[in-house]
Protein backbone atom coordinates (compact mmCIF):
# COMPACT_ATOMS: atom_id res chain seq x y z
CA UNK A 1 0.00 0.00 0.00
CA UNK A 2 1.21 3.49 -0.89
CA UNK A 3 1.86 6.19 1.71
CA UNK A 4 -0.28 9.31 1.85
CA UNK A 5 1.80 12.13 0.39
CA UNK A 6 1.04 15.72 -0.54
CA UNK A 7 0.82 16.12 -4.31
CA UNK A 8 -1.26 18.79 -6.02
CA UNK A 9 -1.70 16.45 -9.01
CA UNK A 10 -3.72 14.16 -6.72
CA UNK A 11 -6.39 16.81 -6.14
CA UNK A 12 -9.36 15.57 -8.19
CA UNK A 13 -11.28 17.87 -10.50
CA UNK A 14 -14.21 17.79 -8.04
CA UNK A 15 -12.04 18.71 -5.05
CA UNK A 16 -11.57 15.31 -3.44
CA UNK A 17 -8.01 14.36 -2.50
CA UNK A 18 -7.13 11.15 -4.37
CA UNK A 19 -3.89 10.86 -2.40
CA UNK A 20 -5.86 9.67 0.65
CA UNK A 21 -8.33 7.44 -1.23
CA UNK A 22 -8.23 3.73 -0.42
CA UNK A 23 -8.45 2.70 -4.08
CA UNK A 24 -5.52 4.98 -4.98
CA UNK A 25 -3.44 3.84 -1.99
CA UNK A 26 -3.99 0.17 -2.89
CA UNK A 27 -2.98 0.79 -6.50
CA UNK A 28 -6.46 0.12 -7.94
CA UNK A 29 -6.92 3.66 -9.26
CA UNK A 30 -4.39 6.08 -10.77
CA UNK A 31 -6.17 9.12 -9.37
CA UNK A 32 -8.66 11.38 -11.12
CA UNK A 33 -6.29 13.24 -13.44
CA UNK A 34 -4.72 10.03 -14.78
CA UNK A 35 -7.88 7.90 -14.84
CA UNK A 36 -8.64 7.77 -18.56
CA UNK A 37 -11.38 5.20 -17.88
CA UNK A 38 -13.48 7.75 -15.97
CA UNK A 39 -15.25 8.95 -19.10
CA UNK A 40 -18.54 8.79 -17.18
CA UNK A 41 -17.54 11.76 -14.95
CA UNK A 42 -19.07 14.93 -16.38
CA UNK A 43 -16.99 17.14 -14.06
CA UNK A 44 -13.76 15.58 -15.24
CA UNK A 45 -14.75 15.99 -18.89
CA UNK A 46 -15.81 19.61 -18.32
CA UNK A 47 -12.53 20.51 -16.61
CA UNK A 48 -10.45 18.78 -19.28
CA UNK A 49 -12.41 20.49 -22.06
CA UNK A 50 -12.05 23.92 -20.42
CA UNK A 51 -8.43 23.27 -19.36
CA UNK A 52 -9.09 23.66 -15.63
CA UNK A 53 -7.14 21.86 -12.91
CA UNK A 54 -10.24 21.66 -10.68
CA UNK A 55 -13.73 23.11 -10.44
CA UNK A 56 -12.15 25.79 -8.22
CA UNK A 57 -10.81 27.35 -11.43
CA UNK A 58 -14.31 27.67 -12.93
CA UNK A 59 -15.37 31.17 -13.89
CA UNK A 60 -18.82 30.14 -15.15
CA UNK A 61 -20.28 30.02 -11.62
CA UNK A 62 -19.38 31.95 -8.48
CA UNK A 63 -20.39 28.95 -6.34
CA UNK A 64 -20.10 25.30 -7.40
CA UNK A 65 -23.57 24.69 -5.99
CA UNK A 66 -24.89 26.69 -8.97
CA UNK A 67 -23.43 24.14 -11.41
CA UNK A 68 -25.82 21.35 -12.37
CA UNK A 69 -22.94 19.04 -13.28
CA UNK A 70 -21.34 19.51 -9.87
CA UNK A 71 -24.28 19.85 -7.53
CA UNK A 72 -26.88 17.31 -8.60
CA UNK A 73 -29.00 14.86 -6.63
CA UNK A 74 -26.58 11.96 -7.13
CA UNK A 75 -23.58 13.93 -5.86
CA UNK A 76 -25.58 15.16 -2.85
CA UNK A 77 -26.68 11.62 -1.93
CA UNK A 78 -23.13 10.27 -2.28
CA UNK A 79 -21.80 13.19 -0.23
CA UNK A 80 -24.35 12.46 2.48
CA UNK A 81 -23.63 8.72 2.57
CA UNK A 82 -19.85 9.19 2.67
CA UNK A 83 -19.99 12.33 4.87
CA UNK A 84 -18.09 14.18 2.17
CA UNK A 85 -18.26 17.92 1.56
CA UNK A 86 -16.88 18.49 -1.93
CA UNK A 87 -18.18 22.09 -2.14
CA UNK A 88 -16.16 22.89 1.00
CA UNK A 89 -13.11 21.30 -0.65
CA UNK A 90 -13.54 23.54 -3.72
CA UNK A 91 -13.96 26.61 -1.50
CA UNK A 92 -10.78 25.68 0.38
CA UNK A 93 -8.85 25.18 -2.87
CA UNK A 94 -10.01 28.64 -4.01
CA UNK A 95 -8.81 30.04 -0.68
CA UNK A 96 -5.37 28.43 -0.36
CA UNK A 97 -4.58 26.78 -3.74
CA UNK A 98 -4.14 23.16 -4.81
CA UNK A 99 -0.66 22.70 -3.41
CA UNK A 100 -1.53 23.91 0.10
CA UNK A 101 -4.80 21.95 -0.07
CA UNK A 102 -2.92 18.75 -0.92
CA UNK A 103 -0.57 19.32 2.03
CA UNK A 104 -3.50 19.98 4.35
CA UNK A 105 -5.42 16.89 3.24
CA UNK A 106 -2.31 14.66 3.36
CA UNK A 107 -1.58 15.85 6.90
CA UNK A 108 -5.18 15.06 7.89
CA UNK A 109 -5.05 11.77 5.93
CA UNK A 110 -8.43 12.74 4.50
CA UNK A 111 -9.96 12.38 1.07
CA UNK A 112 -12.56 15.08 1.72
CA UNK A 113 -13.52 17.72 4.17
CA UNK A 114 -16.21 16.36 6.50
CA UNK A 115 -19.87 17.29 6.31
Amino acid sequence: MKDIVADKELVAYCGLYCGACGAYLRGRCPGCHKNDKATWCKLRLCCIEKKRATCADCTDFSDVKQCGKYHNIISRVIGFLFRSNRPACIARIKEIGREAFSKEMAAKKAQSMPR
